[in-house]
């Protein structure tokens, strides 16, 4: 592993027991996958507690996460469950990402991941405590996904002119449309290759490409890349939910 982001797991994970009390940490997306990129990938973490955050452990987890002080630390994310909401898909979870924390729920994507990539830092894996995620489930938090989040947010421009949202929107349509057809997850990067055959537009995913990979990075002005990725990311979400819906 790379060695800063080894040293800040080993100084998280020491930590985290001493402000909840631990039974697993495990780590999914990137890191389990097999396709993390230091710098550029968040560490996405599950802490498994005995028993739901407190407000005291609420306070202790942040002042955790802002002391961390070493590189890559905004990129780390942890959701925090407790042993008696795992089977809870709903359950929204204390969670610190972004700088803030907040409650979330622990996606049935994110389920899934935990299941077939994990890496596990700390305690039992996941298979030993986490309810496994149904073929059924999946697919159709993948489709509200889409649907209720994905598509609404193709409704404004600004937030197209960001990298976050050019990255995530692309991505995530074209890991949706495997989920869907396959019933698999797949990595950012094959989620590329997954997009050139979709049609997405060549300097856009050049630019994506570059961000995360390194690559040369094409000349292209972010209001022309916006305009490209947003028309890209509805049409494709269109034709995933009505493909979707035909092997239904």
């Amino acid at each position: 592993m790379h060695a800063a982001t080894d040293v800040l797991l080993r100084r998280f994970r020491d930590g985290v027991g001493e402000v909840v009390p631990l039974v697993a940490l495990w780590a999914h997306g990137s890191l389990g996958a097999g396709d993390y990129q230091p710098g550029r990938s968040d560490l996405d973490l599950i802490a498994i507690v005995e028993t739901p955050v407190t407000m005291e452990q609420w306070r202790r987890i942040k002042g955790l996460h802002r002391g961390l002080g070493l590189p890559l630390a905004d990129l780390l994310h942890c959701s925090y469950m407790s042993l008696e909401e795992l089977a809870d898909l709903p359950a929204e979870h204390v969670t610190w990402a972004h700088e803030q924390i907040f409650r979330r729920q622990v996606t049935a994507v994110t389920r899934r991941e935990l299941h077939t990539a994990p890496l596990v830092l700390a305690g039992p894996p996941p298979a030993e405590l986490l309810p496994p995620v149904s073929d059924a489930e999946l697919a159709d938090f993948v489709r509200t996904d889409l649907r209720l989040f994905w598509l609404d947010k193709t409704m404004g421009r600004r937030r197209w002119l960001r990298d976050v949202w050019v990255d995530l929107g692309l991505l995530t349509v074209a890991r949706a449309s495997v989920t869907l057809r396959e019933n698999r997850l797949i990595t950012k990067r094959e989620a590329l290759d997954v997009l050139a055959g979709m049609g997405a537009p060549e300097v856009v995913l050049a630019d994506v490409q570059a961000r995360r990979y390194g690559t040369p990075r094409p000349v292209l002005s972010r209001f022309r890349r916006g305009r490209l990725t947003r028309a890209f990311v509805r049409s494709a979400i269109g034709k995933t939910l009505a493909e979707s819906r035909d092997d239904a």
